[in-house]
């Protein structure tokens, strides 16, 4: 009997004390204990849902993994992918920079993961990616560049209060493709916000073959093509000539494209092969995922050394019921987690919305900028890049203050550099596609250490 006292006391005083961790450490209740088929490690990861209006009819679903090691003084990194409307759990943290990679029935792991510099914020957005949804009445209506924004920085509020050790924590901001907008607006809101309310400790964003100016972007893409032997002298002097990509994906979702820019399209695209990653045109292709993309901006395959075929793979780990559970999602309105959504109705005429004054103006806040290029991507040139970045140099009235040299990762040149003033760089990564950790993981770590410690890319090895 005595025993039993005993035993029940014990009993009670854990569940008190589970109790007590639960209600000082809210995001306790997203732990999760293990992913299937992921080997040991030694820090923790969470996931699970940050609601964005009081009835939980509309939520975003998150994945954070803390630093591998003192994540108590280690900053913290949202991470966000573009599309519009692809994933950053399936692309940034199971394809690019996560801790796993998922291959067959088990989760690998990776070496050069960006947690073990920071701690790592994964963020489905906008509602309709991945596992996040809206319910009930809320329906997927057409989302803009504003609705994203505004959405992006309540989840980051109503997830401080889920981690509310991490509210006064130096936050980067970092992501590629389409998240050339969404990083900017977002960052623009918080430092309206932290005018009146101190919230966010904003110390620098980076912008990965982000979408700035859509022309200048876009209109690149034709001198890439030639200059990489993609396409022909004649079909290059056409495109030039014919085709303003400004005008064609507008017209092109208006269903009004010039026939004569039509027909060069069609050229471009059976010069170009389907079976040239335009991502990434040095790598060999995902046979079975080649006919599997349909958004304008979407990241496709994952390098040669790595696993072309990862995508694939990502989408077979994130459907099963028992990885689902694991990470506290599930599916609403959609049979299946996709890369990139299905049900996603984005405001397309978005894209043609410059977001580099954005930029600037964060740049006049004393917000660092980094803008990176993985140099083997057709879709989002390095060329418009850093045409776009020096024009923002010039119009601020910045000098440079580094000139263009080369960088190292170990005994190889790991790209270029360019660093204007004391908070605009700009920089190369050498072999890289649009999706520059996925393909030169080493490379692209070695930039993310200079970038968060603020610290010069190596000269020499």
């Amino acid at each position: 009997m005595k025993m039993m006292g005993v035993v029940w006391m014990r009993a009670a005083a854990m569940c008190f004390f589970l109790f007590t961790a639960v209600e000082s450490f809210p995001g306790l209740s997203d732990l999760v204990k293990e992913l299937p088929g992921q080997p040991p490690v030694g820090f923790n990861q969470y996931s699970g849902y940050v609601a964005l209006d009081h009835r939980k009819h509309r939520a975003l679903f998150y994945y954070f993994v803390e630093a591998e090691t003192s994540p108590d003084s280690k900053p913290l990194v949202l991470w966000l992918n573009g599309g519009p409307g692809c994933s950053s759990l399936g692309v940034g943290a199971f394809s690019e920079n996560g801790p796993f990679r998922p291959t067959k029935n088990a989760l690998l792991r990776n070496q050069h993961s960006w947690n073990t510099e920071a701690n790592m914020l994964y963020l489905e957005t906008p509602v309709g990616v991945g596992f996040s949804y809206a319910a009930g009445d809320s329906m997927y209506d057409t989302v803009s560049d504003k609705i994203t924004a505004v959405d992006n920085m309540n989840f980051l509020r109503n997830w401080f209060l889920k981690f509310p050790q991490y509210g006064n924590r130096s936050l980067y901001i970092t992501g590629e493709s389409y998240a050339g907008h969404y990083i900017p607006q977002l960052a623009e809101l918080m430092i309206q916000f932290n005018k009146k309310h101190k919230l966010f400790n904003l110390k620098g964003i980076a912008l990965g073959n982000p979408v700035l100016e859509f022309a200048t972007d876009f209109n690149s893409r034709a001198e890439y093509f030639w200059s990489h032997g993609l396409i022909s002298d004649s079909t290059y002097n056409m495109f030039t000539r014919v085709c303003n990509y400004s005008r064609y994906v507008s017209e092109y979702y208006r269903e009004s494209l010039s026939t004569l820019c039509s027909k060069v399209m069609t050229q471009v695209s059976k010069e170009t092969s389907r079976f040239v990653d335009k991502y990434d045109v040095t790598l060999d292709v995902c046979i079975s995922s080649v006919l599997s993309q349909s958004k304008v901006l979407t990241p496709q395959h994952g390098p040669e050394k790595v696993d072309v075929c990862v995508e694939d793979e990502t989408v077979t780990y994130l459907n099963r019921k028992d990885v689902q559970a694991a990470m506290h999602a599930r599916l609403v309105g959609v049979r299946r987690w996709t890369v990139c959504s299905e049900i996603l109705e984005y405001e397309i005429l978005d894209l043609e919305t410059p977001s580099i004054h954005i930029v600037g103006k964060i740049i006049q806040a004393g917000i660092p900028v980094l803008v990176y290029s993985g140099d083997q991507d057709s879709v989002i040139p390095l060329t418009g890049s850093r045409t776009l970045v020096h024009s923002l140099a010039k119009e601020l009235g910045l000098q440079t203050t580094v000139p263009y040299r080369v960088w190292f990762e170990g005994q190889q040149v790991g790209g270029w550099t360019q660093v204007y003033g004391d908070l605009l760089s700009f920089a190369t990564i050498r072999g890289a596609s649009h999706e520059a950790p996925f393909s030169q993981p080493q490379r692209s770590l070695v930039l993310f250490k200079a970038f968060l410690k603020r610290m010069p890319l190596p000269e020499a090895f």
